[in-house]
């Protein structure tokens, strides 16, 4: 009897020793917001199409899972620049990023797991360099700060896009120069700024007095107007007329035809 157990008891020796030895890299659980890629070092070699989702795996314990956080991530860099004169800039920027689930594979035969700091932060740094090489402190600092972030959020991801990486946002945090030229280029600002608020003011006075001007030239027309169409006999006109109308009141009255001056009527008299 012991010697037909024997058998069976070695074999469970050895798969024990096996699971015990291998274990750790047999069964693994890729967590939520990971996905894996896995090289075959003895058949197929880094399988690219494939990539593994949250879960637990038993894979053969002479293959290799690569793990990658594919959540969004953040780099934050500071870096010195210079700008279309050559005045050196001191800028931080942040990025945020993630890989591109899908392609991890590709991501990682080229990269690895070292892409940030072989990828990402080089490419941001590059794009910072080329923008601001086109542009004065000035515009970078303020006039044209705006358009400087988006020429290096569209030359960034382009780049970054190409190479398995989805950037979801990248920001100016800050922009520092040499106290003079920041006092120098706020002191003008200053004053473009009174500028614009003082040309603001005459066009405000100008057009207010246009305004005036062009309701006086109408008042004057109009009344021009109403004088030329006044004749001595219009106005005895509308004399009688509201003569006539006032006489035909309740009230008592004694109305003289053509006594009044220019021959208009008069009302003499007048009770309840």
């Amino acid at each position: 009897m012991k010697k037909q157990l024997t058998p069976f008891l070695v074999a469970g020796g050895v798969i024990l020793l096996v699971l015990v030895i291998f274990g750790s890299q047999m069964f693994l659980t890729i967590q939520p917001g990971d996905r894996g890629v896995i090289f075959r070092k003895f058949t197929s070699g880094l399988d690219l199409e494939n990539i593994y989702e949250p879960g637990f795996l038993i894979i053969a314990p002479w293959n290799d899972m690569h793990i990658y956080n594919v959540k969004e991530q953040q780099s934050e860099e500071t870096m010195d620049i210079l700008d279309k004169n050559g005045l050196s800039i001191n800028i931080d920027i942040s990025v945020r990023f993630n890989p591109i689930y899908e392609n991890i594979g590709y991501l990682h035969q080229t990269f690895g797991k070292g892409y940030i700091q072989q990828l990402v932060v080089p490419e941001v740094r590059s794009s910072v360099r080329q923008v601001a090489g086109r542009f004065t402190a000035e515009e970078i600092y303020s006039t044209k700060r705006a358009e400087v972030e988006q020429a290096i959020i569209t030359e960034t991801q382009a780049v970054l896009t190409g190479n398995f990486i989805n950037m979801r946002a990248l920001l100016i945090r800050s922009i520092n120069l040499p106290q003079g030229i920041k006092d120098a280029i706020e002191s003008k600002l200053t004053q473009e700024q009174e500028a614009l608020a003082y040309q603001y003011k005459l066009d405000r006075e100008k057009s207010e007095a246009e305004r005036k001007r062009i309701g006086a030239e109408g008042e004057a027309t109009a009344n021009k107007i109403i004088n030329s169409s006044l004749t001595p006999n219009l106005l005895r006109m509308r004399g009688i007329e509201a003569t006539l109308k006032l006489s035909e009141s309740p009230n008592s009255k004694t109305v003289i035809i053509g006594s009044g001056k220019d021959g208009l009527p008069l009302i003499l008299g007048g009770s309840n």
